[in-house]
Protein backbone atom coordinates (compact mmCIF):
# COMPACT_ATOMS: atom_id res chain seq x y z
CA UNK A 1 0.00 0.00 0.00
CA UNK A 2 2.94 2.65 0.90
CA UNK A 3 3.76 2.07 -3.06
CA UNK A 4 0.82 3.10 -4.56
CA UNK A 5 1.18 6.09 -1.99
CA UNK A 6 4.34 6.95 -3.33
CA UNK A 7 3.33 6.81 -6.89
CA UNK A 8 0.86 9.40 -6.17
CA UNK A 9 3.51 11.58 -4.26
CA UNK A 10 5.46 11.41 -8.00
CA UNK A 11 2.51 12.92 -9.54
CA UNK A 12 2.42 15.60 -6.66
CA UNK A 13 5.96 16.32 -7.10
CA UNK A 14 5.74 16.79 -10.77
CA UNK A 15 2.17 18.59 -10.75
CA UNK A 16 3.94 21.14 -8.34
CA UNK A 17 7.00 21.41 -10.27
CA UNK A 18 5.71 22.50 -13.35
CA UNK A 19 3.66 24.71 -10.86
CA UNK A 20 6.66 26.60 -9.70
CA UNK A 21 7.83 26.64 -13.81
CA UNK A 22 4.28 28.51 -14.28
CA UNK A 23 3.16 25.55 -16.45
CA UNK A 24 -0.10 24.79 -14.16
CA UNK A 25 -2.33 26.84 -12.24
CA UNK A 26 -1.75 27.08 -8.79
CA UNK A 27 -5.24 26.98 -7.73
CA UNK A 28 -5.66 23.81 -10.06
CA UNK A 29 -2.32 22.13 -8.61
CA UNK A 30 -3.71 22.99 -5.19
CA UNK A 31 -6.84 20.35 -5.33
CA UNK A 32 -4.44 17.29 -6.75
CA UNK A 33 -2.52 18.25 -3.19
CA UNK A 34 -5.39 17.77 -0.87
CA UNK A 35 -6.36 14.58 -2.95
CA UNK A 36 -2.47 12.79 -2.49
CA UNK A 37 -2.26 14.81 1.49
CA UNK A 38 -5.46 12.95 2.23
CA UNK A 39 -4.58 9.57 1.15
CA UNK A 40 -0.61 9.81 2.45
CA UNK A 41 -2.71 10.02 5.87
CA UNK A 42 -4.84 7.43 5.31
CA UNK A 43 -2.02 4.96 4.13
CA UNK A 44 0.99 5.31 7.02
CA UNK A 45 -2.40 5.09 9.83
CA UNK A 46 -3.09 2.02 7.76
CA UNK A 47 -0.01 0.81 7.60
CA UNK A 48 1.03 1.25 11.06
CA UNK A 49 -2.27 -0.16 12.50
CA UNK A 50 -1.56 -3.11 10.12
CA UNK A 51 2.14 -3.31 11.45
CA UNK A 52 0.79 -4.80 14.80
CA UNK A 53 3.18 -3.39 16.54
CA UNK A 54 6.35 -4.30 14.44
CA UNK A 55 9.17 -1.31 15.31
CA UNK A 56 10.39 -1.20 12.02
CA UNK A 57 7.39 -1.55 10.12
CA UNK A 58 6.09 1.64 11.90
CA UNK A 59 9.19 3.57 11.48
CA UNK A 60 9.18 2.95 7.81
CA UNK A 61 5.76 4.56 7.74
CA UNK A 62 6.01 7.28 9.99
CA UNK A 63 7.31 9.19 7.73
CA UNK A 64 4.93 9.13 5.55
CA UNK A 65 2.86 11.95 7.44
CA UNK A 66 5.94 14.65 6.47
CA UNK A 67 4.76 14.61 3.12
CA UNK A 68 0.89 14.23 3.95
CA UNK A 69 1.46 17.45 5.96
CA UNK A 70 2.91 19.13 3.56
CA UNK A 71 0.69 18.75 0.75
CA UNK A 72 -2.39 19.27 2.72
CA UNK A 73 -0.79 22.62 3.92
CA UNK A 74 0.18 23.40 0.63
CA UNK A 75 -3.34 22.86 -0.92
CA UNK A 76 -4.83 24.62 1.69
CA UNK A 77 -2.60 27.71 1.51
CA UNK A 78 -2.81 28.11 -2.55
CA UNK A 79 -6.91 28.04 -1.91
CA UNK A 80 -6.77 30.13 0.58
CA UNK A 81 -3.94 32.56 -0.38
CA UNK A 82 -2.53 32.48 2.87
CA UNK A 83 1.49 33.31 3.44
CA UNK A 84 4.04 30.98 3.02
CA UNK A 85 6.51 31.33 5.56
CA UNK A 86 4.39 28.42 7.77
CA UNK A 87 4.97 25.43 5.02
CA UNK A 88 8.27 26.87 4.42
CA UNK A 89 9.39 26.46 8.14
CA UNK A 90 7.65 22.91 8.21
CA UNK A 91 9.69 22.24 5.20
CA UNK A 92 12.79 23.06 7.03
CA UNK A 93 11.16 20.68 9.78
CA UNK A 94 10.81 18.25 7.27
CA UNK A 95 14.09 18.40 5.71
CA UNK A 96 15.95 17.81 9.02
CA UNK A 97 13.76 14.91 9.46
CA UNK A 98 14.54 13.00 6.48
CA UNK A 99 18.09 13.10 7.18
CA UNK A 100 17.14 10.82 9.74
CA UNK A 101 14.80 8.89 7.68
CA UNK A 102 17.85 8.19 5.28
CA UNK A 103 20.18 7.31 7.98
CA UNK A 104 17.36 4.74 9.55
CA UNK A 105 16.93 3.17 5.88
CA UNK A 106 20.99 3.02 5.58
CA UNK A 107 21.10 1.40 9.20
CA UNK A 108 18.30 0.10 10.01
CA UNK A 109 16.00 -0.67 7.57
CA UNK A 110 18.97 -1.70 5.28
CA UNK A 111 17.47 0.03 2.38
CA UNK A 112 19.86 2.11 0.93
CA UNK A 113 18.23 2.94 -2.29
CA UNK A 114 15.66 5.11 -0.30
CA UNK A 115 18.36 5.90 2.70
CA UNK A 116 19.45 7.99 -1.07
CA UNK A 117 16.32 8.87 -1.80
CA UNK A 118 15.39 10.50 1.48
CA UNK A 119 18.36 12.77 1.17
CA UNK A 120 17.02 13.86 -2.57
CA UNK A 121 13.87 15.02 0.08
CA UNK A 122 15.64 16.14 2.47
CA UNK A 123 17.36 18.29 -0.38
CA UNK A 124 14.07 19.45 -2.00
CA UNK A 125 12.34 20.41 1.10
CA UNK A 126 15.25 22.40 2.48
CA UNK A 127 14.87 24.32 -1.34
CA UNK A 128 11.24 24.93 -0.19
CA UNK A 129 11.79 26.21 2.80
CA UNK A 130 14.46 28.89 1.02
CA UNK A 131 11.52 29.70 -1.15
CA UNK A 132 8.49 29.50 0.78
CA UNK A 133 9.82 30.54 4.18
CA UNK A 134 12.98 32.39 3.34
CA UNK A 135 11.17 33.89 0.45
CA UNK A 136 14.18 33.42 -1.83
CA UNK A 137 11.96 34.18 -4.80
CA UNK A 138 15.26 33.90 -7.36
CA UNK A 139 15.11 30.19 -6.48
CA UNK A 140 11.78 29.47 -8.23
CA UNK A 141 12.83 27.73 -11.51
CA UNK A 142 15.54 25.71 -10.08
CA UNK A 143 13.29 24.33 -7.16
CA UNK A 144 10.72 24.12 -9.69
CA UNK A 145 12.82 22.00 -11.95
CA UNK A 146 14.18 20.21 -8.59
CA UNK A 147 10.66 19.47 -7.76
CA UNK A 148 9.44 17.92 -11.22
CA UNK A 149 12.37 15.76 -11.74
CA UNK A 150 12.28 14.20 -8.15
CA UNK A 151 8.61 13.85 -8.86
CA UNK A 152 9.68 10.94 -11.25
CA UNK A 153 12.75 9.61 -10.01
CA UNK A 154 12.03 9.20 -6.09
CA UNK A 155 8.38 8.86 -6.72
CA UNK A 156 6.75 7.15 -9.66
CA UNK A 157 9.74 5.35 -10.89
CA UNK A 158 10.59 3.45 -7.60
CA UNK A 159 6.62 3.45 -6.59
CA UNK A 160 6.12 1.45 -10.18
CA UNK A 161 9.25 -0.75 -9.91
CA UNK A 162 8.25 -1.84 -6.60
CA UNK A 163 5.12 -2.54 -7.26
CA UNK A 164 6.07 -4.78 -10.74
CA UNK A 165 8.53 -6.79 -8.63
CA UNK A 166 11.65 -5.57 -10.33
CA UNK A 167 13.28 -2.85 -7.92
CA UNK A 168 14.69 -5.52 -5.60
CA UNK A 169 15.89 -7.84 -7.95
CA UNK A 170 18.89 -5.17 -8.69
CA UNK A 171 21.69 -5.06 -6.73
CA UNK A 172 21.01 -2.25 -3.97
CA UNK A 173 23.91 -0.85 -3.38
CA UNK A 174 24.98 -0.10 -6.66
CA UNK A 175 21.19 1.13 -7.34
CA UNK A 176 21.69 3.62 -4.49
CA UNK A 177 25.21 4.89 -6.09
CA UNK A 178 23.02 5.53 -9.62
CA UNK A 179 20.60 7.22 -7.54
CA UNK A 180 23.41 9.52 -5.73
CA UNK A 181 25.52 10.07 -8.69
CA UNK A 182 22.41 11.10 -10.84
CA UNK A 183 21.26 13.47 -8.12
CA UNK A 184 24.17 15.40 -7.55
CA UNK A 185 25.23 15.75 -11.55
CA UNK A 186 21.19 16.35 -12.70
CA UNK A 187 20.90 19.14 -9.64
CA UNK A 188 24.36 20.70 -10.67
CA UNK A 189 23.84 20.98 -13.95
CA UNK A 190 20.03 22.27 -13.48
CA UNK A 191 21.01 25.22 -11.28
CA UNK A 192 22.96 27.40 -14.53
CA UNK A 193 20.36 26.58 -17.14
CA UNK A 194 17.64 27.80 -14.67
CA UNK A 195 19.68 30.87 -13.71
CA UNK A 196 20.47 31.38 -17.97
CA UNK A 197 16.66 30.42 -18.40
CA UNK A 198 15.36 33.33 -15.56
CA UNK A 199 18.53 36.10 -16.69
CA UNK A 200 15.68 37.48 -19.78
CA UNK A 201 12.86 38.76 -17.70
CA UNK A 202 14.96 40.55 -15.20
Amino acid sequence: MGDVGLLYVGAVLFMNGLMLLGLAEARAAAIFNLFVGGLQVVTPTYLIIAAGGGTKEILSASGLYLFAFTYLYVGIGLLGGFDTTGVGYFSLFVAIMALGYSYANFRILGDPPFGVIWLYWSFLWFLFFLLLGLKRDHLTRYVGGVTAIEGWVTGAVPAYLTLTGFWKSWNQGLVAIVLAVFGVVVFAALWPLTRRRAAPAR
